[in-house]
């Protein structure tokens, strides 16, 4: 799954200065991220926000997750 507009929130930028920097439109930003876009704008996108596509699909590495139906964070820890 992509995961390009929570990387957008967590770079506090928007759709449209993301879609700027690509030289294209804000709804045409849209319909790629929406749609099926290829990995040539993967990496156009990834570009744009200075992060490695494969952040555009995982989520960072850390000790908490948010459900993406009610937002919670719940935290993990490691047993010793």
């Amino acid at each position: 799954m992509l995961r390009i507009k929570d990387v957008i929130k967590e770079k506090e930028t928007t759709l449209k200065e993301v879609a700027e920097k690509m030289g294209i439109t804000q709804p045409s930003l849209s319909s790629l991220i929406n749609g099926n876009p290829t990995a040539e704008k993967l990496e156009q996108i990834a570009a744009a926000l200075q992060v490695s596509v494969t952040e555009l699909f995982e989520p960072p590495m850390n000790d908490s997750i948010t459900c993406p139906t009610c937002k919670t964070v719940l935290q993990f820890s490691k047993k010793g």
